[in-house]
């Protein structure tokens, strides 16, 4: 038998071959302890090997979380087994989503609540069901402990059929020596509940934090053992959510649910469009645009702001669009369409929180830009999409139909669209091919 001597950090886990004050993988200090790696000779192999047709037929079971719009973003509803995460801003709502799809469900739950007390939980509890009386919770359960050992020893007594953590930052082992939160015990937690769930046919969602960039606290290797990942977005201040599923082993990753925060929890926004455009005046700097998100269609608003530079280098700065995107739209402007943003700073704002990463609203933010930039407004009642080539070339977009029907919907009679838009009946669509057509359009 061969042994060599390494050294691991508490925190991450890397390993390596010497002894240093300070691990390179995660930056922690005082983590690298002298460990043992066995190196020797493989032992024989118990695994079975079996032909997929031998296990073909079986299905993944699916079972409605009774809530219609998590439904959708699931993807059809809890995945048994299944491993869920639900990540987001401090107090954006994640425990009270929890806490209405735990009250929804028909089966047994167990709450595991490790960051709040058990009687504010239930204190929260009450308040939605005091709103909501066709819910009764009686099959909820709550355990009070941060012990994943002592929590999965419950939940093999117990058997239930929705396991909910509340939240994996909260939780540790004692077989980790490291503190709860830390990447070490997010990963083996993470790992223990992905056990977990297929050996008892469970269904389980956790609660996780998220950083200061907006990614999912922990290391990506946790998304890995998940089956879906949940994010729920908004301003805490505010009262509007998107719930959005960033990956998903059994459904899409496009779906989105438009909630509002309320006395009864977080409900569905019946008519997005006229949420994101209320109080809208068309004004230089504005454009509305159809956005699609899964089977859902809307509209909302891009406003631009263009004011000159008291500095060197101005600013490009962007809330709901990529900022990286916003540099290249003001490149493309400056060279294929001969807009000097030089001497500018450039803002852009997609109102009521509203974050859209596909390329459909390239056009819209285009148009808020240069109608700031020459402050001239756009023709009343006007919708536009597209997407922008770094030619200068205006590119189709997928679901038009759809873009058109909404658009047509609100009252927009108006649009602008890429060349290869089709006719519809009772719509004005005007046709372009190069971004400088729309700058002679807004002039």
């Amino acid at each position: 038998m061969l042994d060599r001597q390494i050294y691991l950090c508490s925190d991450c886990g890397a390993d390596f071959p010497k002894w240093s004050g300070k691990c390179q993988n995660c930056g922690a200090w005082d983590t690298i302890k002298l460990a043992s790696k066995n190196l020797s000779k493989p032992i024989k192999s118990s695994v079975t090997i079996t032909n997929w047709r031998e296990l073909s037929g079986g299905k993944t079971l699916k079972q409605s979380s009774g809530l219609n719009f998590f439904d959708v973003v699931l993807g059809g509803g809890w995945t048994k087994p299944g491993l869920t995460l639900l990540g987001g801003d401090p107090g954006v709502g994640k425990s009270t989503l929890a806490l209405q799809a735990a009250a929804s469900f028909v089966g047994k739950v167990i709450y595991v609540s490790g960051e709040e007390a058990i009687s504010q939980v239930v204190s929260r509890l009450e308040r939605l069901l005091e709103k909501t009386p066709n819910i009764t919770a009686d099959n909820l359960s709550f355990i009070d402990e941060t012990n994943i050992e002592q929590i999965v020893s419950a939940v093999e007594n117990h058997q239930p059929d929705l396991l909910i953590i509340d939240s994996l930052q909260a939780i540790s082992s004692e077989s980790v020596k490291s503190q709860a939160g830390s990447l070490a015990q997010v990963k083996f937690c993470a790992s223990t509940l992905a056990d977990l769930a297929k050996r008892l046919n469970l269904a389980i969602l956790v609660i996780i934090q998220v950083n200061k960039a907006g990614d999912l606290a922990g290391p990506k290797t946790v998304e890995h053992l998940v089956d879906i990942v949940l994010h729920l977005s908004g301003d805490r201040y505010q009262q509007y959510r998107l719930l959005r599923a960033v990956k998903n082993r059994f459904g899409s990753t496009y779906e989105t649910a438009i909630l509002a925060m309320s006395a009864d929890g977080l409900q569905p926004v019946k008519d997005p469009s006229k949420i994101f455009l209320a109080g809208r005046e068309n004004r230089a700097g504005s454009a509305v645009f159809p956005t699609v998100s899964g089977s859902l269609v809307f509209l909302a608003e891009a406003q631009a702001l263009v004011t000159k530079s008291g500095f060197t280098s101005p600013k490009r700065s962007a809330l709901g669009f990529d900022s990286k995107r916003l540099e290249l739209l003001a490149a493309i402007l400056s060279k294929r369409a001969n807009l000097d943003f030089s001497r500018f700073d450039l803002y852009v704002n997609l109102t009521g929180g509203l974050a859209v990463k596909e390329p459909a609203v390239d056009l819209a933010v285009a148009a808020s830009l240069i109608s700031a930039y020459f402050d001239k407004k756009l023709p009343d009642n006007t919708a536009i999409f597209g997407e922008v080539g770094l030619s200068g070339e205006i590119r189709p977009v997928p679901k038009v139909k759809e873009r058109l029907k909404e658009a047509s919907r609100l009252g927009f009679k108006n649009l602008i669209a890429p060349a290869f838009t089709g006719n519809v009946v009772g719509l004005k669509i005007t046709k372009i091919k190069e971004i400088g057509e729309l700058v002679k359009l807004i002039m």
